[in-house]
């Protein structure tokens, strides 16, 4: 007998866990020394302290055949616990009588240190197998490839002490289970029964003649309890433990184990078993990457780890690179490595379960494969056939019996990344792949087209298990999309990630369709325009003012002479470009856009539109922006009253209006009149869009703003700090909105005479729009105004004087002498040149 293998029995024999005989083993596993704490500590994943505990454990237990471990110190014990092994192990006078042999036919298996990861399902196989009834029966299932007989070889090399009648190993897949228990009973026990007799009288004898002790049977890849196991079960008797193997889900009435894939720290102890660990050291990302394409699966995590062992000169990131390009189809993968105990590859593996399948199960695995790799929602219930509904039924339950799909919740299931493939590529292989795949695509794109342009918490929620699969469509099956729905699943994906402000999330989308339309339809056509629409507005909204512009008028271009002059979408342009130009404070450019949008939305549309009101809000903004609030003012008042009207009162748009009627009412001092309205729309967007969305931060932003006006300073500030916060987590430092946060929780500094932290947000305020919006901007004069108004204060005149003078130059050229703007700063000006030179 080796060393280890003595070990192994000495643990069985002294009762040690899973965990307190991998500690004892790994700290003895030389017969002449002996592993540190630490580095046992690092072999099994565990703290020093753990090592500690467990060993301690161990002494005490071993105690009881050695006392004299009792009376040692903690160093000495384990010197005293090797020596009286040693001596056991060397046949010395200490030893105890040679135990009898054990009668087994276990398969041969990895070695122990090698099994990694499958500590507790170790141990919860023992004690299910150990529940006191007649024959206890436990199944162990799981997909294929993921370790099942492994795991039952290892248990049963284990836990060999406890099975003084035998351990008894039986193929499923070979000859008639029940010779084989013959041949087991006759070769280890000499039992033979006469050969006249029929089978089941022949198993009877063996059975009542059996060695004595607990008994081991194990049925290996069971796939037909009924005709594999049923007829070869031995007698009522609780000594009898029995073991099964299987792919197969039985019912609750038989107790299982499912044994799912491995935690991705076993699945890099497992590869660190079987290639250099430095290898893995100088490449670990790439070695976690394969670790995850293969799905922590053992079978193909071990093939691989072999495949790459016999490769020394192979980087990680190429044998990466080439499993994603050929997938099952590498040789890495695709065959049995002849050293392993294993006869399959995984493809193999994964075979033998779809031969169980009929057509009908293949065929909807198939079709779920086309999902990506993520909760699939898909409800029987939905389908109003009963007919094909049944059919989808028993698919579902034979997919979900063979482990090859796997439940998470009602009507949401979830492929293995390799099973993906497998079923991939069967149907790639199959004559109806382009039909099954458009008939997906199209399903998708109906989904993607439902997503509104401004969706509310409700529409996130209930797209949220869409997402993944319409952004798989989007990015590996557009070409089976038809030229109507081709846009569908990009601005259904912008769309869901605008409406929650998560903006970079959203670019890539919108040019990917730009890109994707233009390549299949030609520059000459409207979904091009709505492409390029759609970027600049996602560029207008993160203040990429110069991204924008020249889209927009591409867009609008486009629009034109596809469409003509009299359509909707040139509307649609034309305020775009007009909002832009506010954005950038062209107003005299922006103001016959407006109106030529205006004028053209009432020609076709008529009066009662929510088109009419997003362009009557746009035009009293520019109203507010110039001075003009008498003008603004009804313009206002009718697009909030229009969008009541025709969206409800429960609609982001109406927020919208509410929030830009509350900031005109400030602009003129009606600050009674403004705050119900901003407390309003606060309220408003945070029920409709949550509280992380970047329109909570301009609520947030404007109520704090007037409650600086009128001296509430102490309910301004937590305001203004938590507006800044979420602007620049959701939209980035360089943002328009940002700046304007600055900006005025720099003026509540000023205000409360906190000089030394208003200067710096003041600055950097300043810095911001001139590199977003550029030198001559009204934003640039007001932060201008503002930081000579803090010099003055704190006596630095000489830094004040140039600062108003460029404030005043840029608002008269802008905005007009006239404008409240222009003369509000000339006041101040004014009055410091008095002050200054008194």
């Amino acid at each position: 007998m080796q060393w280890r293998d003595f070990l192994e029995q000495e643990a069985a024999n002294h009762d040690l866990s899973l965990e307190e005989k991998a500690a004892f083993i790994e700290r003895l596993k030389t017969e002449k020394s002996s592993n540190s704490e630490a580095k046992v500590a690092s072999e099994l994943n565990i703290g020093v302290a753990a090592v500690k505990k467990r060993m301690a454990e161990v002494y005490e237990k071993f105690a009881k055949s050695y006392p004299e471990l009792a009376t040692s110190n903690s160093r000495g014990k384990l010197e005293k616990l090797r020596a009286c092994l040693t001596n056991k192990y060397n046949g010395g006078q200490d030893a105890h009588p040679t135990i009898k042999e054990i009668h087994q036919n276990i398969p041969p298996s990895v070695p122990f240190e090698k099994f990694v990861g499958r500590e507790a399902e170790l141990l919860k196989l023992h004690e299910q197998l150990q529940i006191s009834r007649q024959v206890a029966i436990v199944a162990v299932a799981g997909m294929g490839g993921v370790g099942k007989t492994e795991l039952a070889t290892q248990y049963a090399k284990q836990h060999l002490q406890k099975y003084q009648g035998g351990v008894c190993w039986l193929s499923a897949q070979g000859i008639d289970v029940g010779i084989q228990i013959l041949r087991f009973a006759q070769l280890k026990f000499k039992l033979i029964a006469p050969d006249d007799w029929e089978l089941a009288d022949r198993l009877r004898y063996c059975w009542q003649n059996w060695q004595q002790g607990e008994v081991l049977l194990v049925f290996d890849d069971v796939t037909d309890y009924k005709t594999q196991v049923q007829p070869y079960l031995p007698p009522e008797s609780p000594r009898f433990k029995v073991l099964l193997t299987t792919r197969l889900g039985f019912d609750r009435t038989l107790p299982q184990l499912l044994l799912g894939v491995l935690k991705p720290l076993a699945a890099m102890k497992l590869l660190k078993s079987l290639i250099d660990r430095e290898r893995l050291k100088s490449e670990p990302w790439a070695a976690r990457e394969i670790c995850k394409f293969l799905g922590y699966l053992p079978l193909a995590l071990e093939l691989v780890g072999r495949y790459l062992d016999t490769m020394p000169d192979l980087s990680l990131e190429k044998m990466l690179k080439r499993l994603e390009k050929k997938r099952l189809e590498h040789e890495a993968v695709a065959k049995a490595n002849p050293l392993m105990h294993y006869e399959y590859g995984v493809a193999e593996a994964f075979a033998l379960s779809w031969e169980q399948l009929d057509e009908n199960a293949q065929s909807l695995g198939c079709w779920l494969s086309l999902y990506a790799l993520a909760d699939i929602p898909f409800s029987v219930e939905a389908i109003e056939d009963d007919e094909k509904q049944e059919l989808n039924d028993k698919a579902i339950g034979d997919l979900l019996k063979l482990h090859l799909i796997q439940w998470q919740s009602k009507g949401i299931y979830r492929l293995h990344p390799l099973i993906r493939q497998f079923f991939q590529m069967k149907l790639d292989k199959s004559s109806e792949a382009d039909e099954v795949k458009t008939a997906f695509v199209a399903q998708m794109g109906k989904v993607a087209k439902q997503i509104p342009q401004q969706p509310n918490r409700e529409d996130i929620f209930n797209f949220t298990p869409f997402i993944s699969h319409i952004a798989e469509v989007a990015t590996h099956l557009s070409q089976y999309l038809s030229d109507e729905d081709l846009i569908c699943p990009f601005t259904g994906l912008s769309w869901f990630y605008q409406g929650q402000g998560l903006y970079q999330q959203a670019e890539p989308w919108l040019q990917q369709c730009e890109k994707v339309t233009k390549n299949r339809l030609g520059l000459e056509h409207s979904y091009v325009a709505i492409s390029l629409n759609n970027l600049a507005e996602l560029y207008r909204s993160t203040g990429r003012y110069s991204e924008a512009e020249p889209l927009f008028q591409q867009a609008l271009e486009l629009r034109k002479r596809l469409l003509g002059d009299n359509h909707p979408d040139v509307v649609i342009s034309l305020n775009n470009l007009a909002a832009l130009y506010c954005s950038t404070g062209r107003y005299s450019e922006a103001e016959p856009l407006f109106q030529q949008a205006l004028d053209l939305v009432k020609r076709l549309l008529g009066d009662n539109h929510s088109d009419v009101a997003t362009i009557l809000d746009n035009f009293a903004e520019l109203y507010r922006s110039t001075g003009h609030y008498s003008e603004a003012e009804p313009l206002y008042q009718q697009a909030l009253e229009l969008r009541k009207r025709l969206l409800g009162d429960n609609h982001s748009d109406v927020a919208i209006s509410l929030n830009n009627l509350a900031e005109l009412y400030c602009s003129t001092g009606r600050y009674s009149e403004a705050k119900p309205l901003y407390q309003q729309a606060l309220d408003l967007v945070k029920r409709l869009l949550g509280d992380n969305h970047p329109d909570v931060a301009i609520s947030l932003n404007n109520l704090a703003t007037l409650y600086c006006y009128t001296g509430h300073y102490s309910k301004a500030e937590p305001l203004h700090q938590q507006a800044l916060q979420l602007s620049k987590r959701l939209l980035g430092d360089n943002h328009p909105n940002v700046a304007t946060s600055l900006n005025n929780l720099a003026a509540l500094y000023c205000f409360t005479g906190r000089y030394s932290e208003a200067e710096p947000l003041y600055q950097q305020a300043l810095d911001l729009i001139k590199h977003l919006l550029g030198d001559k901007h009204p934003n640039v004069a007001a932060s201008l105004n503002n930081l000579a108004a803090l010099y003055e204060f704190t006596g630095r005149y000489g830094e004040a004087k140039p600062l108003y003078q460029q404030a005043l130059t840029i608002y008269e050229r802008i905005l007009g002498v006239d404008h409240p703007h222009t003369m509000t700063v000339r006041e101040n000006y004014a009055i410091f040149l008095r002050e200054a030179y008194l």
